[in-house]
């Protein structure tokens, strides 16, 4: 089986188990394809485990994989999406970061997620993207959490007029507006005041971030609509931000948004749930 694995560089406490890992991958015949960072920080400090890496590649879209292992926080966990693209190669995330709403699994269940992949424990949950069409987009134009408008200058708020499928949605007086897919409901927006949505729901949420109008609040929209975003301002740019990914745009900034032609396959393992997630997360019920 080829395995592609991504993972943060901030490992030094978890060598052990990622020694082990790999070793046992050698020993079964599997074929690792990893990404160029990880694969040089595991050189410099557990050479010996990297036998069975036969690729160091850039891009794992074209690589084959039938397993992806992201190891890490949840921001590593988007970036490996980002690493894979739109093969269909479902991920595991192991969490070695903080929270871990995408990386449920921690790092003692690395040593079994392989066996359990191959006896069919894992379960596969598609979790759609946005694709951003704009100018000049030096990376990706798709995001699996969020994109954002913000304002690039610190005094000076932002406009944003919002059309849904060609029709005048709202203009918005903001610090930024979020656009959120159900994966990302519980990062940036949940930070902003966004609802809290069911990973499978086909929808997005749009939240303004610092709404100068009480009357702005945050929406939910189906995302089998269009929505584009025009932004302007007394400043000559405004940030287009996907993922923790940004660029500058020139005002007037517009922008459009539609859902991905193909979606991430996150693998979980049997026990996980919508409901016990977050009760864990967010300490729910506790007292």
């Amino acid at each position: 089986m080829i395995i592609a694995i991504y993972g943060s560089r901030r490992q030094d406490a978890h060598l052990p188990a990622l020694e082990a890992f790999l070793r046992s991958l050698d020993s079964a015949g599997h074929e690792v394809v990893m990404h160029p960072k990880l694969y040089n920080y595991l050189l410099q400090l557990i050479p010996g485990a990297l036998r069975c890496v036969r690729r160091v590649l850039p891009s794992a879209a074209e690589a084959g994989a039938q397993l992806c292992v992201s190891i890490g926080g949840d921001g590593t966990f988007l970036r490996t999406a980002q690493w894979i693209g739109a093969a269909a190669t479902p991920i595991a995330g192991v969490n070695t970061g903080h929270l871990g709403y995408l990386t449920a699994m921690g790092i003692e269940g690395l040593a079994g997620l392989v066996p359990a992949f191959e006896a069919g424990l894992m379960r596969s949950h598609a979790r759609s993207l946005i694709e951003v069409v704009a100018p000049g987009l030096p990376f990706s134009p798709y995001a699996l959490n969020e994109v954002a408008l913000l304002k690039s200058e610190t005094a000076a708020m932002i406009s944003v007029a919002a059309m849904l499928d060609g029709v005048p949605l709202a203009d918005y007086r903001v610090d930024g507006l979020l656009v959120s897919t159900p994966t990302g409901s519980t990062a940036y927006n949940l930070s902003v005041g966004g609802p809290i949505v069911q990973p499978s729901a086909p929808v997005w949420t749009v939240s303004p971030i610092a709404a100068h109008s009480l009357s702005m609040r945050p929406i939910v929209i189906n995302d089998s609509c269009e929505l584009t975003l025009t932004a302007t301002g007394r400043t000559p740019h405004v940030r287009l931000s996907m993922d923790g990914r940004g660029v500058q745009l020139d005002t007037p900034a517009t922008v459009t948004l539609r859902r991905a032609p193909f979606d991430v396959h996150m693998l979980q393992g049997p026990d996980y749930g919508f409901a016990s997630t977050l009760r864990h997360k967010l300490h729910w019920g506790e007292d």
